[in-house]
């Protein structure tokens, strides 16, 4: 066994908005992978334009950087529990984890995820709380809520002995006691090299890379990327790619590394490098690539498993092929078995239509990512409402349940719990954070469906929850779905104001005046709880008549717009949304109203 010492390799894990990217950003800049002069991004990770707009990391991603002639290898992670696949297979990676926790916020629902996850593979962690800048911060508190998360998770007591480091990772500094004075990150850095296992193995024996990630190159195709568990790489190597009992000969085309944000062509890397692999053919995440002579698997990743399911179909609307590039089940169902092969997490089942296709997901995010990917792309698509996966266990029918926390205003306590009693929501945990409640509950997943939009407007927006996979219990009953109606158009053709101003009483509007419609379209919310046909296109009759109000101007109500994450909370099992790269819209399954009246009365 021989030890690298010249390399560490951590993951930096977090709840969503604890400072993750921000800190990898104070990183970079810090130890020169920047010119001085040089113009540079905020969160220079978020390299997607949907994380740019959202704030968030859905990808996790790799750089490295050199301090004091240690190259650290850094994986930046996602914080949204819909993404926890790209956590878990890439803390393969890594010998230790930087876990980050909000100064004021202390450990969230994805802390605690997360934290099992590292503490499962053994991986050496270090606290760092950050955000002590803000004026409500309470590290004290901060602290003892972390120590009390590590003994509920049964960390060991090399573990429970973690060190703790207090940073303001948007100033770019770090200390290792409140007290001191610092205008860098050099006390993390230096803690990291101290406490972070150097990558240790066998350096000479036959090579084993454990694949994690993959990338695609327009120039060389696919890149698998991974970490040397044992022995070396070197470019045009021959190697067995090993796929469960399949073995397949391949050569290893260029060998990269990374340093800052570029991938550097070598020549030869060792055990502990954190490399890229081109010239593999048919790769995937999970694959060992392994010495030609001596062959030896690794042992595969597990990953848990989705709790959500949607429908993904071909556009059959009377707008279909009108915005989109790709329209066709051919088009649908490449991109989807395409997806599957870099994200973990999901899984696509084909149907017993041609058209129509089973995708299973984390959550709603992880899903309406996958769609708002492909729109822009291109697609044209329909999707169904999401639907909770059930499992058989020990003969009873089992639903997965979440862990949802809730930050809100006192004054708001009352219709959040009334709210959530309906949901099946059980109180498990109350505490008290200056002016804000803290509440805990334990929910089935499908009483999540459709809840955020409802807790934002009960909170007038000042309420923040997070919800995690909590686990599977026996299923807890029905429960109440959407409480109103839906205004459906009658027939095709174009809104106009005085079809929009007659129809407006009836309920809230979802389209405004001069919109294409279709029969069948969805095109607002019903004050009542039945469905309502209404024409949306009626002209006002002309006629030479006149009175003295009859041209007064007519005042129409701006319609709600809807995203595609409340789109896709809102609709039923009978509806659908349409998704293409200009617009979504909400249809019902069957356009024609005859058809619907007689489902109706046979149900």
């Amino acid at each position: 066994m021989s030890k690298r010492e010249d390399i560490r390799n951590v993951a930096i894990i977090a709840h969503v908005d604890h400072g993750k990217t921000t800190l990898v950003d104070a990183m970079l800049k810090q130890n020169g992978v920047f010119r001085v002069n040089e113009q540079v991004a905020e969160r220079v990770m978020d390299s997607n334009d949907l994380e740019r707009e959202r704030g968030i990391t859905i990808l996790s991603k790799n750089t490295a950087v050199m301090y004091n002639d240690i190259k650290i290898n850094i994986v930046d992670t996602p914080g949204h529990a819909d993404f926890g696949g790209e956590v878990e297979r890439v803390l393969n990676m890594v010998d230790g984890v930087l876990l980050l926790v909000d100064a004021f916020e202390g450990p969230m629902p994805q802390t605690k995820y997360v934290l099992r996850k590292a503490l499962e593979q053994k991986l050496k962690p270090i606290v760092v709380i950050n955000k002590i800048d803000r004026p409500d911060q309470r590290v004290d508190d901060v602290y003892d809520e972390v120590l009390e998360l590590f003994m509920e998770l049964g960390a060991d007591d090399d573990q429970l002995d973690f060190p703790v480091v207090y940073a303001a990772a948007r100033a770019g500094i770090a200390k290792m006691k409140m007290v001191d004075e610092s205008d860098n990150l050099n006390p993390l850095m230096d803690l990291l090299v101290k406490e972070i296992p150097a990558p240790s193995g066998d350096l000479n024996g036959p090579l084993q890379i454990m694949v994690t990630t993959l990338d695609n190159d327009e120039y060389v195709g696919r890149v698998a990327i991974g970490r040397i568990i044992r022995g070396k790489a070197s470019a045009n190597q021959g190697v067995v790619v090993i796929n469960g009992d399949v073995e397949t000969k391949a050569r290893i085309g260029k060998l990269f590394t990374y340093q800052g944000l570029k991938r550097v062509e070598v020549q030869e890397a060792g055990l502990g490098d954190i490399v890229a692999v081109t010239g593999l053919g048919d790769i995937s995440i999970g694959h060992t690539i392994a010495d030609a002579e001596n062959p030896e698997a690794l042992p595969s990743i597990n990953i848990d498993e989705p709790t959500l399911s949607m429908t993904f179909g071909v556009n059959t609307s009377p707008f279909a092929c009108r915005e989109g590039q790709f329209v066709t089940s051919r088009h649908l169902r490449d991109r989807l078995f395409k997806e599957v092969e870099t994200n973990v997490s999901l899984r696509v089942q084909e149907t017993d239509s041609a058209d129509t296709f089973k995708v299973s997901g984390r959550g709603e995010l992880h899903l309406s990512i996958l769609i708002e990917t492909m729109r822009r792309e291109g697609f044209e698509l329909q999707v169904g409402k999401p639907e909770v996966i059930y499992r058989e266990i020990n003969g009873q029918r089992c639903e997965p349940m979440e862990a949802l926390t809730i930050d809100v205003p006192q004054e708001f306590m009352g219709t959040v719990m009334e709210s959530l009693g309906t949901r099946k929501a059980e109180l498990v945990n109350m505490t008290e954070l200056s002016g804000y409640l803290r509440m805990e509950f334990v929910i089935p997943a499908r009483g999540l469906i459709g809840f955020r939009s409802q807790f934002l407007t009960n909170t007038k927006g000042n309420g923040i929850m997070h919800h995690l996979f909590h686990g599977y219990v026996p299923f807890k009953g029905d429960i109440p779905g959407r409480s109103r109606g839906a205004l459906v158009a009658f027939e095709q053709g174009e809104t106009t104001g005085y079809g929009i101003y007659t129809v407006q009483d009836r309920g809230v509007m979802f389209v405004g005046a001069n919109q294409p419609v279709y029969e069948g379209m969805i095109i607002g919310e019903n004050s009542r709880e039945t469905d309502m046909d209404v024409n949306p296109c009626k002209k006002k009759h002309v006629s030479n008549m006149r009175t003295s109000s009859s041209d007064e101007a007519i005042r129409i109500t701006p319609p709600r717009l809807l995203s595609l994450e409340q789109a896709l909370e809102y609709i039923n099992k009978d509806e659908l949304v349409e998704v293409t790269p200009e617009n979504v819209r909400l249809r019902k399954a069957t356009l024609d109203r005859t058809q619907r009246g007689r489902d109706r009365k046979n149900s």
